[in-house]
């Protein structure tokens, strides 16, 4: 058996699947609630920093002596969950924007250790991204600074190493937020998926994109093979397509049945909807995985169980495994990391 898992490894390539996304460096502390109000924080709260937020980074790194960093970003979190699961270094690649700093350094440093290929591109100008990860009891609140995330720029995908690495990869995964960075990025990767008749995914993200990206999405869309989301995205995204319909099953299969580029194979659409069961809409059906149940008093932090999920089916899709192997290792990421503060796992997986 043992023999068999390591030639299952070895048969994995390096670069098969590039990820492209907005890259932050998650700075976690356990935190008083006086620090919370020192930056009109909530307990429980996600937000984007104001100028106003913009010393809190460092003031926790002054106040707290113990400080974890993980590389996050929502595409980031997917492929090195991926890349944990897959157990091969250098089977995924990951490009983004940060700052030519300390936390860009750290940044890097933390997804290399956790075996991506990283070719970020370097701003100047802008400082890396960030999110100040405040932990108080059972409450977490997040202040995110996009900073250099914002400014990728299509031309690092025209550095001749660069664009090697997304012609050598066969999967392609960009969550949403990317939409309101690079299109024109997008639209390259999607468009050589296309041509070379490779798999190209993205996901919903949230349901402000929907409505306020819709423009950039709807171009994306055409090359999407697997398209992510969740129930509030998928009913944002139902509102503003004019599908008249809140039922997520018949919103899965309508956003399925949009117009593609690639016609060798039909989109799949696969929506989470938390406690409720995965539907996956494809080649007209839609098929329920129901979610491996958890207590609520094992619930740690909800944050990155998506980002979680997609990664472990992705570890499992790019093996070229059956969709319910897919879901159930989607469905074992996420479980692992509900159970764990931030997007963070094990250092071996023991998925079966």
């Amino acid at each position: 058996m043992e023999n068999q898992v390591k030639k299952a490894k070895m048969e994995i390539s390096e670069g098969v699947l590039f990820g492209m996304g907005n890259p932050l460096l998650d700075i976690c502390a356990t935190v008083d609630d006086d620090f919370l109000k020192k930056y009109d924080l909530k307990a429980n709260d996600a937000i984007l920093a104001e100028d106003k937020h913009k010393p809190l980074y460092q003031d926790m790194l002054d106040t707290y002596k113990s400080v974890d960093y993980i590389a996050g970003g929502a595409t980031q979190n997917a492929i090195r969950v991926a890349t944990w699961l897959l157990g091969t270094p250098q089977s995924t690649t990951f490009m983004g924007c940060v700052g030519k700093d300390k936390f860009g350094e750290i940044l890097k440093s933390k997804a290399e250790g956790d075996g991506v290929n990283v070719k970020y591109q370097y701003n100047e100008k802008e400082s890396t991204g960030t999110c100040g990860v405040l932990l108080t009891g059972e409450n977490r609140s997040l202040c995110a600074n996009l900073a250099a995330a914002n400014c990728f720029t299509v031309d690092h995908l025209d550095v001749p190493d660069n664009w090697a690495l997304v012609e050598k990869a066969n999967y392609y995964y960009i969550a949403g937020f990317f939409l309101t960075v690079c299109p024109p990025a997008i639209q390259k990767v999607a468009k050589h998926a296309c041509e070379k008749n490779k798999t190209f995914m993205m996901n919903l993200s949230a349901p402000f994109l929907c409505q306020f990206f819709k423009e950039p999405m709807m171009a994306a869309l055409p090359y999407v093979d697997i398209l992510f989301g969740n129930e509030t995205e998928a009913a944002t995204f139902s509102k503003e397509q004019n599908f008249d319909t809140e039922d997520v099953k018949e919103i899965a299969l309508k956003a399925a049945a949009l117009t593609k580029e690639n016609k060798s194979r039909s989109r799949m659409v696969v929506f989470t909807q938390g406690a409720s069961p995965v539907l996956i809409a494809h080649e007209g059906k839609v098929t329920e995985y129901p979610v491996i149940p958890i207590a609520e008093k094992d619930m740690v932090d909800t944050n990155g169980a998506g980002d979680a999920f997609v990664g472990g089916f992705l570890a499992q899709y790019v093996l070229g495994k059956p969709v319910e192997e897919c879901v159930r290792c989607g469905h074992y990421a996420a479980n692992i990391v509900i159970k764990r503060s931030g997007c963070t796992y094990p250092d071996k997986p023991d998925f079966k």
